[in-house]
């Protein structure tokens, strides 16, 4: 923190000293992040002052505090004040702050309205952006005329970002008041004719949320926004695809109704001489009906799906999805195919994206048309140990969906592995899936059955009662053939306690009595004998098995039937006694029986059909592919249905544009740009109607025939280019997303009206209409351009890389916005904040206006990294020597400073030979690490004679994290997969400070970063030695000096990231001690606390 706070904090703790307890006079306005009311003065002494430094000072703190969530409400009249200021950075933050706090003031927010207002003339477009947010945040339906003003002109705003930001602005003034949507659907429609693509896809937001069904105001930009879409931005792309999927559903044909023909194909119709003979073979009514034309795919149709199609190798899964639900709802079943190999990759993301698109996956492969793309990536399906319970659910849904003749053998294989897991839901789960497949594919139904009968032998008894429950639906299929069966599970009655496995036995033996009967009364009197005793569902079964014993087999039964029927005559559960009463009339009246008692045989025992059993997203098609409602299987709040489509196609025409006079004259000033471009094939607008003519004789053959035919060649192509990973495709990808943002960058800085921006604007043309590069020296004069405009991320590659700035730090980023060109880079003053991206503009969010701007406190020079006070002998088994072959492994952390990296936690590795005979070539092998985690290997053992013990040390990056690393130990012949999961003590390294610089880091870490609880030390071990040992014991941190009694201070920060973590123990007089632990990762804090507990607790 500045000296400022510094300063403050000194004279704070210096009244609290002199007073000895803190001055509770006021209610402190902080809330819950704030304890002193009064820290905030020093801030408002810096808003107020007449220097542009403290000022800028004071608002980097201030939305720093609300960037780590901490309230700043208080500061708002002083904040206020300086939307006048007159620099530039200063002023770029007030508006942020601004922001977020107008909601909340809006009595103060309205006293400055007309600076917002001068501010929206402002001549940077970022103040002009930031004005409009500040004003559409203002909840006033007073200033609501004022706010459709400025919006009305921010339309047509010069800039893109302003645009951009008009259109984030129509839903908030919608939700203030909606008496204004007729105005804001025309500004709308103005915003939709926009072809930056800045601006389009929050157009298109605004229009999902005013307007989704005005498809008039789409039928003019169908063909802009499909042109467009592959240079949006990925949020914008995901809301203008399913935007697009709605609009299709309406406007087009169903592919899927007819075979789909191909647009080149013109003899489709046949020859005449077919069509005669095919008259005079059909009947005069038959002759009067007119034949049905077949379907022809039309040309917007193609153009949706065709450039649509390269989307789905972006790196948003959220985009990718998006595609593949328009595949699956508009596009013809043979072309659905080509969206497999995109999901399928999307399966090595997070947990949490796997889930959703294997909820997607598994609805798709319940439709038998478009099961089959599927098939070929069958192995990508496996569970895999490290899979969640849910993630693995779902892998078996989709197995067993995918299940054919020629694949069971695999997927029984696959199944029978899974059978042995230790967790009981996933084998449960598994044996249902080894059902499900039995009774879908007759030719391996009796295999499944004999597989399901061995596991009745299993040590696991919620193994045995789910293949009973499994087996009791197989057998309905096939009962003359099994009574063996029926017997041996009879026998297992005795032994198996699971309610449903024993009603099941008992339903089976009851309904095939005639099979085993010398086994069912002998069962029904061990039922009878424990019938007080048993769940309801197993009461209910006994009372069927003895009313159907006492129908075939009355001689030995009766008496039994009578004594379970008076048992169940007394039961709790009224459903139990119901059913007693109505069998006790059928089977055994006590008078003559009644019209229903002469057909108990044929209530009881009348053949039943065998279940089916279905996939439980069978029913899941109804709902859209990717939305909330398919994933919770109900409509949720705001989901409108997918329209049919249409019957009859509608006028294509509506979506013809025309063609204004004065853009078909030649200008005099393009002569030298026509004469340029004399060599490439003219490329006309888009949205023109000669366009669409000329193409729709010609490129509607070429369309149909070079998606259908040559459509899995090119994917093919495509999707190995993607997945191979070469150096040579990632720098062409790049290459090409830097040239379109360069013209993105050039167009804007030509309608910017800044000075600095229009002498730069000649450098920039030529990148926008060059191609792509394919060679590095024509890719040096981009790079030196992007390295200008993208000076403000300097500060960002600077925290990366430590000491110095590489030379290709600019490579690698690709995503620059049209704010990046608001940087004045001719200026001496201090560089100017720009966002990061276009998406940031969305309110609240604050990163966009923090890029550039320094806000992190320093690092005290007196904290400084010290040896740690303990290192534990204690090492942990790695690889156990049964599993290893004799050789075996373990780890120790030794807490010193790791000789590959100080970002790196030193783990010293133990290798033992326990066998005669040497083993050699040990090393590390493959490594499967968490994102971000880097390990250090060892130099390869060359060989560990029999009976020799041999010590190496690696380095493991755990990013401040818990989660282990996984990784393989290889020998010559053998690999070992083994994993370390560190304590949370050994992700610090100790550090000494101050009792004056701990205070004063603590009063920063408060609030989220804050976790405390109470423990009670036992009374010999209440003592400073004791204490201080225990706790370096328990984490690598040091002491710090304390001049108060009963108060024990640890510091230390984490080994990755640097991040300090401050530990306080107050030990009182009746042994009860307070633990508070500070640091900004609170996973750490709460786990910390824990463990600490646990350690100073034991006796």
């Amino acid at each position: 923190m500045s000296n400022g706070g510094g300063s403050y904090n000194a004279q704070n703790d210096s009244r609290a000293g002199s007073t000895g307890e803190p001055d509770l006079g006021t209610e402190p306005t902080g809330g819950f992040f704030s304890a002193d009311y009064k820290k905030h003065d020093d801030l408002k002494q810096m808003l107020d002052s007449n220097k542009d430094n403290l000022k800028l000072e004071a608002m980097k703190r201030i939305v720093g505090m609300v960037a780590k969530g901490k309230d700043a409400s208080d500061l708002f009249a002083a904040v206020v004040k300086n939307v006048v200021s007159k620099n530039i950075e200063v002023k770029k933050l007030v508006y942020v702050y601004l922001v977020r706090y107008a909601e909340e003031q809006q009595d103060l927010a309205l006293l400055s309205i007309a600076t917002f207002q001068r501010a929206l003339k402002d001549p940077n477009q970022l103040i002009r952006a930031s004005a409009l947010r500040v004003l559409s945040s203002i909840r006033v339906p007073v200033i609501v005329p004022i706010m459709m003003l400025a919006l009305k002109d921010s339309v047509v705003d010069m800039s893109p970002y302003v645009r951009k930001t008009a259109a984030h602005a129509i839903p908030k003034l919608y939700s203030l008041d909606p008496e204004q949507k007729d105005q804001l659907i025309q500004v709308i429609e103005k915003l939709l004719a926009d072809k930056t693509t800045l601006v389009v896809g929050s157009a298109v937001m605004a229009f999902e949320e005013l307007c989704p069904d005005r498809v008039d105001l789409i039928h003019k930009n169908y063909r802009k926004l499909c042109n467009l879409l592959v240079d949006v931005e990925e949020w914008g792309q995901v809301v203008i695809i399913n935007m697009l999927t709605r609009y299709a559903r309406t406007q087009f044909l169903d592919p899927n109704q007819q075979d789909v023909i191909a647009d080149e194909d013109k003899n489709f119709y046949g020859d005449e001489d077919e069509k005669d003979s095919e008259e005079e073979e059909e009947d005069e009514e038959k002759e009067k009906t007119p034949p049905k034309k077949p379907y022809m795919m039309d040309p917007d149709h193609r153009l949706l799906l065709r450039n649509t199609k390269p989307l789905l190798q972006s790196r948003n899964a959220a985009v990718v999805m998006a595609v593949a639900q328009l595949y699956h709802h508009i596009a013809p079943k043979s072309e659905v195919g080509l969206v497999a190999k995109a999901l399928v990759r999307l399966l090595r993301s997070h947990r949490e994206i796997q889930h959703v698109v294997l909820s997607n996956v598994a609805t798709l492969t319940t439709i038998r048309k478009v099961r089959g793309m599927f098939e070929p990536y069958l192995k990508s399906f496996f569970v895999r140990p490290s899979d969640p319970i849910h993630v693995r659910t779902l892998k078996l849904e989709i197995l067993t969906n995918l299940a054919t003749e020629t694949s069971i053998s695999t997927i029984l294989r696959e199944f029978q592995t899974y059978v042995t897991s230790s967790d009981k839901d996933f084998v449960a789960a598994t044996i249902q899936a080894i059902g499900r497949c039995a009774s879908s594919i007759s030719e391996v139904t009796e295999t499944c059955l004999n597989g399901l009968v061995g596991l009745l032998s299993n040590r696991n008894e919620y193994v045995v009662a789910e293949s009973v429950v499994v087996i009791k639906k197989l057998l309905q299929m096939q009962p003359d053939s099994h009574s063996e069966i029926i017997q041996h599970m009879a026998k297992l009655a005795d032994t198996i306690t699971v309610p449903m496995a024993r009603a099941s036995i008992l339903w089976m033996v009851g309904e095939y009595s005639d099979r085993v009967p010398k086994i069912a009364p002998d069962l029904l009197r061990k039922m009878a004998k424990n019938f007080i005793n048993e769940e309801d569902i197993v009461k209910l079964q006994i009372l069927n098995l003895a009313a159907k014993l006492c129908i075939t087999n009355p001689k030995q039964t009766k008496l039994l039937c009578q004594y379970v029927l008076n048992l169940a005559k007394y039961d709790q559960n009224y459903d139990i006694r119901d059913r007693a009463r109505f069998i006790r009339q059928l089977v055994s009246p006590a008078g003559e029986k009644g019209a229903l008692g002469k057909h108990a045989k044929k209530i009881f025992l009348a053949s039943k059909p065998a279940p089916v059993l279905d996939s439980s997203f069978k029913d899941r098609d109804q709902w859209q592919l990717g939305s909330l409602s398919h994933m919770i299987n109900q409509q949720a709040s705001g989901y409108s249905p997918l329209p049919d489509f249409p019957a009859a196609a509608p006028d294509p025409t509506v979506r013809n544009v025309e063609v204004n006079p004065w853009e078909q004259v030649p200008m005099p000033w393009a002569e030298k740009t026509h004469k340029k471009k004399a060599g490439k094939p003219k490329k006309e607008a888009f949205y023109s109607d000669e366009e669409e003519e000329s193409e729709s004789e010609s490129d509607s053959e070429e369309s149909s025939s070079s998606s259908s035919e040559s459509g899995s060649e090119s994917e093919s192509e495509d999707d190995s280019k993607s997945e191979s990973g070469s150096d040579k495709d990632k720098k062409s990808d790049e290459e090409a997303e830097s040239s379109s943002s360069s013209s993105s960058e050039s167009e804007s800085s030509s309608e910017s009206e800044s000075d600095s921006e229009s002498e730069s604007e000649p450098d920039t043309k030529p990148q926008k209409k060059a191609p792509p590069p394919k060679t590095k020296s024509s890719t040096k004069p981009k790079k030196e351009a992007k390295q200008e405009v993208s000076l403000l991320d300097l500060d960002d590659k600077i925290k990366e890389n430590g000491d110095s700035i590489p030379s290709q730090a600019h490579d690698e980023k690709t995503d620059h916005t049209l704010l990046d060109t608001e940087v004045d880079v001719s200026s001496t003053s201090a560089p100017v904040p720009a966002p990061a991206s276009a998406l940031d503009v969305l309110s609240p969010s604050l990163a966009s206006d923090l890029q550039g701007l320094s806000i992190n406190d320093k690092t005290d020079t007196a904290i400084s990294v010290t040896t740690p006070m303990f290192v534990s002998t204690t090492s942990h088994e790695l690889l156990h020597r049964m599993t290893g072959e004799g050789l075996s492994a373990n780890y120790r952390f030794t807490r010193g400073t790791c000789i590959y990296s100080t970002s790196m936690v030193p783990v010293e590795l133990t290798f033992t030979n326990h066998t005669d005979s040497p083993v050699s070539n040990i090393r590390i092998g493959d490594k499967k690490l968490q994102a971000g985690m880097t390990l250090q290997e060892f130099p390869e053992i060359p060989s560990l004679p029999g009976g020799g013990s041999m010590s190496v040390s690696i380095g493991i990056d755990f990013k401040d994290t818990i989660q282990p690393a996984n990784f393989q130990i290889c020998t010559q012949d053998r690999k070992y997969n083994v994993s370390i999961k560190p304590p949370v003590g050994e992700l610090f390294q100790a550090v000494t400070m101050s009792e004056a610089d701990f205070t004063a880091q603590q009063s920063k870490l408060t609030g989220m970063n804050e976790n405390s609880g109470k423990v009670s030390i036992p009374s010999q071990h209440n003592n400073s030695k004791t204490i201080t040992a225990r706790m370096s014991e328990l984490a690598n941190v040091a002491p710090v000096s304390s001049s108060q009694d009963g108060i024990y201070r640890f510091a230390g920060k984490t080994v990755s990231g640097g991040t300090l973590l401050l530990i306080t123990v107050k030990v009182g007089e009746d042994n009860s001690a307070s633990i508070t632990v500070n640091c900004e990762l609170m996973a750490i804090c709460s786990m910390l606390v824990k463990e600490v507990k646990q350690k100073l607790s034991l006796a």
